[in-house]
């Protein structure tokens, strides 16, 4: 199954397709132009006992914790396949709750428990660049959040791809960053762009959200109720005090459906199928 929160892609398939081939699965089902394409793949396991569980791999084929648009995808597809329309769903970033607010397929607007972001102003040393200001923020995994006062969301003479790709990649974050470009428009709405780990520039992120709403809450004041564009489009952001639940609010569309070959056979014949 694909689907889209904002135009950040994912397909989801069932852990037990994977057999072992999650990363070379990703590279390939995710490619633009000889795959379905994606931003990643979000693999469902079903546990015996009654759990849910995700496993995120990038495009790239690396392994992230979470993803927040991820997520909220996979509730779209169980609410749409299964009629579930409140699901917990566990992630290496801990275990999301998530509600249909309203849809009945292919398009839902969900709510999501992003659990309690970690905001910390940071200035990091790039090569070439020198001192770049911004915060460090968890929401499961990590983000660099900056700043910015242009249009375009460049900053120090570089535009955002390329400083989020050398902000990302850099060794003063061990297992890389998601970059996000900051920009407020008034107390209770700001825009921003995202730097994807794994992935490169991306149209949306839900968790890349959560930290763009917090660093604004946490070191500019912004109002505790938000919406935050991105290129994909808006997304709203609720944190009542420092020490709560963040909650994330948005669409998924269910793109199609459809089926994978076995994991089994050789890594140049996997393919996928999709239809509408």
């Amino acid at each position: 199954m694909k689907a889209h929160a904002c135009g950040n892609d994912f397909l989801i398939l069932e852990e037990v397709v994977a057999q072992g081939t999650h990363a070379a699965l990703a590279r390939r089902l995710c490619a633009r132009n000889t795959g379905i394409g994606a931003d990643g793949i979000e693999f469902l396991e079903r546990r015996a006992n009654g759990e849910n569980f995700l496993r995120l791999f990038n495009s790239d084929g690396s392994e992230a914790e979470l993803s927040g648009n991820g997520t909220r995808c996979v509730a779209a597809w169980l609410a749409h396949s299964e009629g579930r329309n409140r699901v917990a769903l566990g992630t290496e970033g801990g275990v999301r709750m998530c509600r249909v607010i309203e849809g009945n397929g292919p398009v839902y607007r969900i709510e999501s428990e992003m659990g309690v972001p970690r905001v910390a102003a940071r200035t990091i040393e790039l090569p070439g660049i020198g001192a770049v200001a911004g915060a460090e923020v968890n929401v499961g995994n990590p983000h660099f959040v900056l700043f910015v006062e242009r249009e375009d969301f460049g900053a120090h003479g570089l535009s955002w791809q390329e400083l989020g790709a050398k902000a990302s990649r850099s060794p003063l974050f061990p297992h890389g960053t998601n970059v996000e470009f900051v920009k407020l428009h008034s107390a209770e709405e700001i825009a921003f762009r995202i730097y994807e780990r794994g992935c490169g520039p991306t149209t949306s992120s839900g968790t890349g959200t959560c930290a763009a709403s917090a660093a604004a809450m946490v070191l500019r004041g912004a109002a505790r109720e938000l919406t935050a564009i991105a290129e994909g489009g808006a997304q709203q952001t609720n944190w009542p005090a420092n020490d709560s639940v963040m909650r994330l609010t948005g669409l998924a569309e269910i793109v199609c459906t459809g089926m994978a070959f076995p994991a089994g056979l050789a890594d140049s014949d996997k393919t996928a199928e999709a239809g509408r």
